[in-house]
């Protein structure tokens, strides 16, 4: 057991989350030395709302896609110029605050024809140049069709504050073949070209989220390095030239990550030997668990030499079925009080779960910073009041 790892059991006797900024920061490190030189990197705030402060230094921008994330980074006190304000929804109240506001220089991105027609409206209204982003669709309820844009960009001098710095492109996440990589650039390629040809139109940023994936499981199959090396080639290979910037969050921030669960009970029924932990699925979620039917990256803490012994089904805290965190994995013996630890936990684990299910608290937040000791930087948070119905106002009418 790691001397910062006893420490954090003996502060800690539920479940929590541990990020460790020093591998956030080499992880950042490996994607710049692997990447194009001039390619910016992009942090989905949505990944890890935890890890914006450490990376205020490390990425060009942040991806922000509701109000909440907004809040978030304006008090971490990211930058407004390096904010890219994303959604399918911006309210109009959202839209109005930042064209509003006097110092607000990020980027927005347009999602409709609605949602242009709204950003001009608030631009003439308030007199100020709105910098956006055209999202391209990827077939789905996200962005704008390419006939939409051309629409856009063939009428764009009748709004003369909005200045159309080029495209958006995103198309999913965990994409392992670098083929649909490869159709994908040269599809926005080609598109960018036609902007320029038909409607005299050059695009001076492309933001494209590649999602990037990350092996999660035993036995995934996947080569980073020759991977980015294939996609930097590709990067090299287009004719436009428009600075890029890549939108990653899982890629960035799932290796910092580390979640740690008590084992509460031991149990076995008809055959099946489970161990049941004060986590669960409401607190751990990994992208394609598919019922825990692959197995994660999972270690008994101070038991990492020992053999393994026996196959568990680890199961979490909620009264649910589905609540499975592991299924037949090797482990060596265990003991009601040993700690698990989940690698691999740093993006969307602790915020895609489902919460506010059965009002279980949220566990603790933890960093470790380069230099020192972990420190918490959320306490654990009773849930039960958000799920307490209020009759206050209706005693008060009467």
């Amino acid at each position: 057991m790691k001397v910062y790892e006893k420490l954090l059991l003996n502060d800690n006797d539920t479940a929590f989350y541990l990020f460790d900024a020093a591998e956030l920061k080499r992880r950042i490190f490996r994607l710049r030395s692997m990447l194009p030189e001039e390619t910016a990197l992009c942090f989905a705030v949505k990944a890890n709302p935890f890890l914006v402060r450490e990376l205020t230094d490390c990425v060009d921008r942040f991806e922000i896609c509701s109000p909440g994330e907004a809040m978030i980074c304006r008090s971490l006190n990211v930058p407004k110029n390096r904010m890219v304000i994303s959604g399918v929804y911006k309210t109009p109240t959202q839209v109005r605050g930042l064209l509003s506001d006097p110092y607000f220089n990020g980027v927005i991105t347009v999602e409709s024809v609605r949602q242009y027609r709204l950003i001009g409206e608030f631009a003439q209204r308030f007199k100020r140049r709105a910098v956006v982003l055209l999202r391209l669709t990827n077939k789905s309820q996200f962005g704008l069709n390419k006939t939409e844009i051309e629409q856009i960009i063939s009428q764009r001098g009748r709004n003369p504050r909005i200045s159309v710095a080029g495209l958006q492109f995103f198309s999913g996440t965990q994409k392992t073949s670098i083929k649909k990589i490869r159709r994908e650039l040269e599809e926005l390629d080609l598109f960018l070209l036609r902007l320029k040809e038909v409607f005299g139109y050059e695009a001076t940023e492309l933001e494209y989220g590649p999602g990037f994936p990350v092996p999660y499981f035993d036995g995934d199959p996947f080569d980073e390095g020759e991977y980015l090396r294939e996609f930097s080639a590709l990067l090299s290979g287009m004719h436009n030239k428009p600075k890029l910037t890549l939108e990653l969050g899982r890629s960035i921030a799932a290796s910092c990550g580390r979640y740690y669960t008590h084992i509460v009970d031991i149990k076995q029924n008809d055959g099946q030997d489970y161990l049941i932990t004060d986590g669960g699925m409401h607190q751990l979620v990994y992208y394609g668990q598919q019922m825990a039917m692959k197995q994660p990256a999972v270690r008994v803490v101070g038991k990492e030499n020992a053999e393994p012994e026996a196959s568990w089904n680890i199961c979490g805290a909620l009264c649910s079925m589905n609540d499975i965190l592991a299924k037949q994995i090797m482990l060596p013996a265990v003991q009601v009080g040993d700690v698990l630890c989940f690698e691999n936990t740093g993006a969307y684990c602790m915020t895609e779960g489902i919460s506010l299910f059965l009002s279980r608290e949220l566990p603790a937040v933890w960093m470790r910073p380069e230099y020192g000791a972990p420190f918490p930087i959320r306490m654990p948070v009773e849930t039960y009041l958000y799920n307490t119905p209020s009759y206050e106002r209706m005693r008060s009418d009467d």
